[in-house]
């Protein structure tokens, strides 16, 4: 795990290490938040903890910049736990197993938290080099960016010293984020009392797995399956032709992860169980022959298994199944002016069914708020006819682009003096914090750059190795050249 360590630029892959040996989960945030407390107490390092669950850092400017701007070096401490149905890690207690597969650096069957971890550990590796040239400097690392947004969310209102913010949370080097979709959470849930199982029916368990997944806002528009979509249309044939009855019902686990696995426990009839499984096997070859050259792993396996003693009620299943099938899920407009850009989407990213609870979580992404709400009207419709209790929350802002701009201006001369080359000026659909910041810091100019990652959010996620010294290169470089206030 440790070969990381030697890769270049050594400053940040060594703190990037170290990161990788700090469990950080979103919504399990105490050991990284005192790490990282920790560790700049250790290098001198002037930080706190805010009320949010933030992290700031300070450093004053190098000699003869003190009249810079003050800028601000944003990324976000928590990374997305997902892992492959396999693998026994333990995200809130393991650290994450790494590797080097040719210019790539891996986890073994485990997100790699490259996302953000890369932007955290160029904070920490420019705080700690007193060789560098900038004016004044704050980082500002945040909590829950993955789940709730929580760090900027509750953060104070013009708590940040900086002029200038750079997110440091894109995932392509060679391109510059200027503007995104805002966001918000639906959680539709339902109590129900549970009715015994008949005591002369069988039990199986479909287990539908090995997806893509991704970026619920990256990737929403590369036809990838959602497992929970999929499981959806198999349980409305199962209750309509073999006279099924949910009991249980468990699909992915991060509201901005497009599910790769869900499973289901159905009661039915002895006798239909045989015709049942090779009806699973007829929809394995429907799913491959939809989604085949895009899911290349898709696994669809049925189990006989316990009979459970309790199972849902048949009129509240109906409605729940039906529900799911109406869930409008996937891009839901693209923007009319740039046709290459998603503006409205949802992902059906959590469906938990057991014990008498019902909790469905779907994030709905938007650049435009009038379609933002149009879509969760819509899916507020679907659920509230299932008898579901609906609630939005966590909503954050659009971030609008600003086309003057001064730090993006020099910051396109920096990237062509460096690298003779044009660096990519984008919106992009997936959500980042700098909307939510720029509310709480009207007038601050910002931009978000950084590495090349693929696939965050699943166990394939990886950072390209040669991207991440260019970046660091583009960071310094842009530091040095920080305008005058």
């Amino acid at each position: 795990m440790s070969e990381i360590r030697n890769l270049q630029p050594q400053a940040i892959w060594e703190n990037f290490y170290l990161l990788t040996q700090v469990p950080r989960p979103s919504g399990h945030l105490q050991k990284i938040q005192q790490f990282l407390l920790d560790w700049a107490k250790q290098k001198g390092i002037e930080a706190h903890l805010d009320n949010a669950g933030n992290v700031h850092m300070y450093k004053a400017a190098s000699p003869g910049m003190e009249d810079c701007k003050v800028v601000t070096l944003q990324g976000h401490m928590d990374m997305v736990p997902q892992k492959t149905a396999d693998s026994p890690h333990n995200f809130e207690t393991d650290p994450i197993e790494t590797y080097i597969d040719g210019e790539w650096v891996r986890a073994r069957n485990t997100t790699l938290g490259a996302d953000d971890g890369m932007a955290v550990a160029t904070i920490m590796a420019i705080m700690e080099d007193n060789t560098l040239k900038h004016g004044p400097l704050e980082g500002f690392i945040t909590a829950d960016e993955e789940s709730t947004m929580g760090g900027v969310n509750d953060m104070e209102a013009g708590s940040l010293k900086g002029e200038i913010l750079l997110n440091l949370d894109n995932e392509t080097e060679g391109e510059m984020i200027i503007g995104s979709a805002g966001g918000v959470n639906l959680t539709a849930t339902l109590e129900y009392k549970e009715v015994e199982t008949d005591a002369e029916d069988a039990a199986v368990r479909v287990v539908l797995g090995q997806l893509l997944g991704g970026h619920s806002g990256l990737e929403i528009n590369e036809g990838r399956a959602n497992a929970n979509k999929l499981m959806a249309r198999l349980v409305q044939d199962a209750i309509a032709n073999f006279e099924a009855r949910l009991a249980t019902w468990k699909g992915g686990n991060m509201r901005n992860a497009i599910p790769r696995d869900a499973e289901v426990v159905l009661t039915l009839p002895k006798e239909n169980v045989d015709a049942f499984k090779e009806v699973v096997a007829e929809w394995r070859d429907t799913f491959v022959g939809e989604y085949g050259s895009i899911e290349k792993s898709l696994s669809l396996e049925v189990f006989d298994t316990e009979l459970p003693a309790m199972e849902v009620p048949e009129e509240v299943q109906d409605n729940l199944v039906n529900a799911l099938c109406a869930c409008h899920n996937g891009v839901f407009r693209f923007i009319p002016e740039v046709p290459s850009i998603v503006e409205t989407s949802s992902n059906l990213a959590i469906v938990e069914i057991a014990g008498g609870q019902t909790f469905f979580k779907v994030l709905i992404r938007s650049s435009r708020d009038s379609m933002r709400e149009a879509l969760g009207e819509a899916l507020e419709s679907a659920f509230a006819m299932a008898g579901m209790k609906v609630e939005f929350s966590g909503d954050y802002p659009a971030w609008q682009p600003n086309p003057q701009s001064e730090i993006v201006a020099l910051m396109k001369d920096v990237y062509r003096d460096l690298f003779g080359a044009e660096n990519h000026v984008q919106v992009i659909h997936a959500g980042l914090e700098c909307g939510v910041i720029g509310s709480k810091m009207p007038g601050m100019d910002m931009v978000s750059f950084g590495p090349t990652l693929r696939s965050p959010h699943t166990p394939n996620e990886r950072c390209f190795i040669p991207s991440v010294e260019k970046y660091y290169q583009f960071v310094l470089a842009t530091l040095e050249r920080t305008p005058k206030k």
